[in-house]
């Protein structure tokens, strides 16, 4: 099957995701979270440049409907997971993300049974992009807590509860509450095209 340009940049995303986790985690990289947060932002740029594309062209498939909300989040489960190994996520939000990621991907394949393509809601696409802007933010602070010590350190001249895992944490935390949100108006708009007693 040959892909349009949109969809290979869709595809583009999910080969980049497993570079960006490794550069993550690397611990010996230096400048490790600024070289992620470089490759995490083109990846994220690719989701950008999709959708307008597909628009623009007329190149709406129901191959990029389906794929391009599990390339995002592909994307953003895995910064996730690398933020909790680093312990700078919780792993409540974790659970919560998953949970609501698993029970929109299952009435996907539901309405896919159906013959029905469910696109991204406005707050499902608000808390991606919501995502991918604070998960680029706590990499760049991360970046400047590890060589600015002086000036980003607790105790120096930010309080001491100003830290990295308290920041990161608050900023997932509305993550965590939007993805809530999206999945329970997304799961109500689905009860107007899928029929659940099937």
């Amino acid at each position: 099957m040959k892909l349009n340009v949109p969809n290979r940049l869709t595809v583009a995303r999910m080969v980049i995701t497993p570079v960006f986790l490794a550069l993550l985690l690397w611990e010996g990289l230096p400048h490790r979270f600024l070289i992620a947060a470089l490759v995490y932002s083109i990846a994220a740029i690719t989701d950008a440049i999709d959708g307008k594309l597909a628009r623009k062209n007329n190149q709406i498939t129901n191959f990029g409907k389906l794929l391009d909300p599990i390339a995002d989040k592909i994307l953003t489960t895995s910064a996730l997971l690398g933020f909790m190994t680093m312990g700078l996520c919780n792993i409540w939000i974790v659970m919560i993300v998953l949970t609501r990621e698993f029970a929109i991907a299952s009435i996907r394949m539901i309405a896919a049974s159906e013959g029905v393509v469910i696109p991204a809601n406005f707050w499902g696409k608000l808390k991606t992009v919501s995502q991918m802007m604070f998960t680029i933010l706590i990499m760049l602070l991360g970046e400047c807590y590890q060589y600015l010590p002086k000036v980003f350190s607790p105790g120096s001249t930010c309080p001491a509860w100003l830290t990295l895992p308290n920041i990161s944490n608050c900023l997932l935390w509305i993550t965590a509450v939007l993805t809530v949100i999206s999945g329970i108006i997304y799961i109500k708009d689905s009860r107007n095209v899928i029929d659940y007693r099937k």
